[in-house]
């Protein structure tokens, strides 16, 4: 009984051994590949396979070393850096890198650490920047709209792309998130922006001056023509009027009898008017105030 109960529990401890070797075993030889993500196998370091389909994988163990590799699209934020434009000033560029890994195998033989790749898509970028914006005006830079922003940023993905290639990566965009002025010289570029306001505003100014003179010239020119009418016009209608009291006048005192009324109303009107305070009037015997006067 004893003997027998020996054997069955050294069958069981047996079987737990073979099972808990088949798990190191399972556990050295399975391996799993997500999605999004390739797995590169070496064996003594030499090149075996790249899995890039999701799934449960087999290697053997111990000779066999497998590397994960990221198959989807990486977002590298590339430290600022201060480039020359085309007029020899200073610029300080803030870009950001959108990268995959297209080929794992040159990938795997040329660089191999994603760090690595990432340092060097810095200094590509810088290269490309700096080649790109070194052909252009600090002005037109920073007055540039967005579609010319955009045009800028496919050129230096084209050139980041055309140098990238040797590593088995490409980039998918370079973009400028921010364009600064150096903190050494920022101030004295922003008096000279408002300087360079202020005269344009001076010439708009001067500008709008000479075309309000213009305007008031020439507007007191039409005045002084449209008065020197209305006299000539106020002086001819004066005349015609004059005419025509002449006139009435003439056919109002056409007889012998009406010129003699109107010489004696006359008459008295004068006569009124000099006789007004205490006055010694002196007057020829002919004369026809001396005639009224005598009643002759």
């Amino acid at each position: 009984m004893q003997e027998t109960k020996r054997k069955g529990n050294s069958g069981s401890f047996i079987k737990i051994l073979l099972l808990i070797l088949l798990v190191i075993i399972f556990a050295n030889t399975a391996y799993m590949v997500r999605e999004n993500e390739y797995a590169y196998v070496t064996r003594f370091s030499k090149f075996q396979a790249i899995h890039d389909s999701a799934g449960l994988h087999f290697k053997l163990p111990v000779v066999d070393k497998v590397e994960k590799i990221p198959q989807f699209r990486m977002m590298y934020d590339v430290p600022p850096s201060e480039v020359l434009t085309g007029d020899k000033k200073t610029l300080v560029v803030d870009n950001f890198a959108v990268w995959q890994i297209d080929d794992p195998y040159k990938f795997m033989r040329t660089v191999s650490r994603i760090s690595e790749m990432e340092n060097r898509i810095d200094a590509v970028v810088y290269n490309a920047v700096k080649n790109t914006l070194g052909t252009m005006n600090q002005t037109d830079i920073i007055n540039s709209d967005n579609s010319s922003i955009d045009d800028v940023n496919t050129v230096i993905t084209e050139l980041v792309n055309a140098q990238l290639g040797n590593y088995g990566v490409s980039t998918v965009a370079v973009e400028i998130k921010r364009l600064d002025l150096p903190k050494d010289n920022e101030t004295a570029v922003y008096s000279r922006m408002i300087s360079e306001r202020t005269q344009m505003a001076e010439s708009y100014r001067a500008g709008g001056n000479l075309e309000a003179s213009k305007v008031v010239n020439e507007t007191d020119k039409e005045v002084g023509i449209l008065l020197s009418k209305a006299k000539a016009d106020a002086e001819e209608l004066k005349g015609q009027g004059e005419s025509e009291y002449m006139k009435i006048i003439a056919e109002a005192y056409s007889t012998e009898d009406r010129v003699q009324y109107y010489e004696f109303i006359r008459s008295l009107e004068a006569l009124k008017s000099t006789m007004r305070g205490d006055k010694t009037i002196i007057l020829p015997a002919d004369s026809f105030i001396v005639r009224v006067l005598n009643g002759k």
